[in-house]
């Protein structure tokens, strides 16, 4: 033991010389806490570490980190749930906050930034298909085991499992296999007393709670159990495009009534972006209508030909494969190895940059001088942006809305993503702007009373909690956005489970002991 404390007192004084002459004396206990709880240095970046910048950057949106006034004290990137125990004892100890971070993909930075001091747990280490695994890595992984078996997630390969799921988790499979939520069927998860839980000792409260409602709100979620889908061997996609031009408006217009009606193994999704018109090569919008179909394209077409004959789709637009191979293609990787699945760095269309996200719920279709309207508004953006359309319907409509947090079930036709993007930190003003405004002309065409929102689409501007307590009613101004009458019941597991608001950000659940002190006042 003398040698242990001999090394322990080596590396203090090692980081002391490196941070303590800045007299932070936060940093400082934060570190020998750390160090006295027998955690192995080489988990632990500090601001002086060679690799720290490079860490705490690997973020797919770049706006946050650019106006957080804060940046994390350490980064522990733990191999072993002791290492995260201590991790969270030393953070309750010295008043310091956690942000936990799994791939990075927060549309508002929250799992690595705070206008507070804080540390950053990393789970990157977490990688046997488990929380700190990416749905890259949990697709390559099935696609070694089997040809047939999938999971119902997103497209964005280097998304981590553990915000994803505990968000939802909507992809291309939904109408025909749900969300991925729906699949898990036990957790692992550190509670603010360093406990670890699994369903059972957890109860089906916070089960439920974890399954939509996010996760950092309850605790450091380890693990998910989940069950597999099957898909066919082969599988049939297409993306048809059409311009302004070439009929955009009335194909869009058409599509919001079949979309969510059609084969449930069938989802057409909508991608909006800028585009130069193949007749007047003036700047205009293009449509596509990307597709993915469990089954072969002779089924499909006839299906198409039925529904929505006005796409004009036939058997040469579209490609067979299997559906590990539908992942690349969604992902706009189709020419690179299967490999490519197994990085945490985002590429391609998926690449780091500056943006902002909204989203939106529709139940009653756009008029179409609505779309005109709409078409103009992005037009006014001189440079990149993204809009999406992404269908419900099918088998979505067989669950109630309380079935997990996660409430937007049955009555919507689609969902959109509004997604704004710029390439430096001077246009954000700008950028910001404009998104704000489309998403305020949108709102005579969306979901009102609350006005619906995506929780893996976060967005601040729907409202966020004070930095210390925050009670119910200003968190539902956003709660009841993200979770309509679920809120409710997410705030009595939190008052249950973590009644002292251990684990809090801009838009965690509050329990409602907060609430009861600010009333008093």
């Amino acid at each position: 033991m003398a040698s242990r404390h001999i090394i322990t007192l080596i590396i203090l004084l090692i980081f002391s010389n490196l941070a303590f002459s800045s007299n932070d004396l936060r940093y400082h206990g934060f570190l020998e806490c750390l160090v006295d709880s027998n955690l192995t240095t080489d988990i632990i970046y500090t601001p002086q570490s060679a690799t720290y910048t490079s860490l705490f950057l690997l973020a797919q949106n770049l706006r946050p980190v650019a106006i957080s006034p804060e940046r994390p004290d350490l980064i522990v990137t733990p191999f072993h749930v002791s290492e995260i125990q201590a991790t969270i004892n030393c953070s309750k100890k010295l008043d310091v906050q956690i942000r936990v971070r799994s791939g990075g993909h927060d549309y508002e930075g929250l799992s690595y930034t705070s206008g507070i001091p804080f540390i950053i747990v990393d789970m990157r280490n977490f990688r046997s298909i488990t929380v700190g695994a990416t749905l890259g890595q949990l697709y390559y992984t099935l696609s070694r085991k089997s040809n047939t078996l999938a999971f119902p997630a997103g497209a964005c390969p280097t998304v981590g499992v553990g915000g994803h799921f505990s968000g939802g988790g909507f992809s291309m499979m939904s109408r025909k296999h749900a969300i991925a939520a729906d699949h898990i069927i036990d957790a692992k998860l550190i509670n603010a007393d360093g406990e670890i839980l699994d369903r059972k000792t957890m109860g089906e409260d916070l089960f439920w709670a974890i399954r939509g409602g996010g996760g950092t709100s309850f605790g450091i979620v380890l693990e998910f159990k989940v069950t597999l889908v099957t898909v066919p061997e082969i599988v049939t996609v297409f993306n048809v495009t059409r311009t302004l031009e070439e009929n955009a408006t009335e194909l869009v217009h058409r599509w919001q009534y079949i979309a969510d009606k059609v084969d449930e193994n069938l989802l057409i999704r909508l991608f909006f972006k800028p585009d130069n018109s193949p007749t007047t090569g003036k700047r205009t919008v293009a449509a596509s209508f990307t597709s993915l179909y469990l089954g072969r394209a002779r089924d499909l077409v006839p299906i198409m030909q039925d529904e929505f004959p006005e796409l004009g789709l036939i058997e040469e637009d579209c490609i067979e494969m299997s559906w590990i191979e539908n992942v690349l293609y969604m992902a706009g990787l189709q020419e690179q190895p299967l490999e490519i699945l197994l990085e945490r760095t985002p590429q391609g269309i998926y690449a780091p940059k500056y943006y902002k996200g909204k989203s939106d719920y529709v139940t009653t279709p756009i008029p179409v001088n609505g779309l005109r309207e709409m078409w103009r508004l992005l037009l006014e953006k001189e440079d990149y942006f993204l809009l999406q359309f992404s269908p419900y319907g099918g088998v979505l409509n067989t669950f109630s809305e309380s079935e997990t947090p996660f409430p937007h079930r049955r009555g919507n036709i689609f969902m959109i993503e509004y997604a704004a993007e710029w390439s430096s930190p001077d246009e954000s003003e700008r950028n910001i702007d404009w998104i704000r405004r489309l998403y305020s002309f949108m709102a005579r065409y969306v979901t009102k009373s609350p006005r619906a929102a995506y929780f893996n689409y976060r967005d601040l501007d729907i409202g966020r909690n004070n930095e210390g307590n925050t009670s119910y009613d200003q968190a539902s101004v956003w709660g009841l956005c993200y979770f309509k009458d679920n809120f409710r019941r997410l705030v009595r597991v939190k008052t249950e489970v973590d009644p002292s608001n251990f684990f809090r950000n801009e838009q965690s659940i509050p329990p409602l002991v907060y609430d009861a002190i600010a009333t008093s006042r």
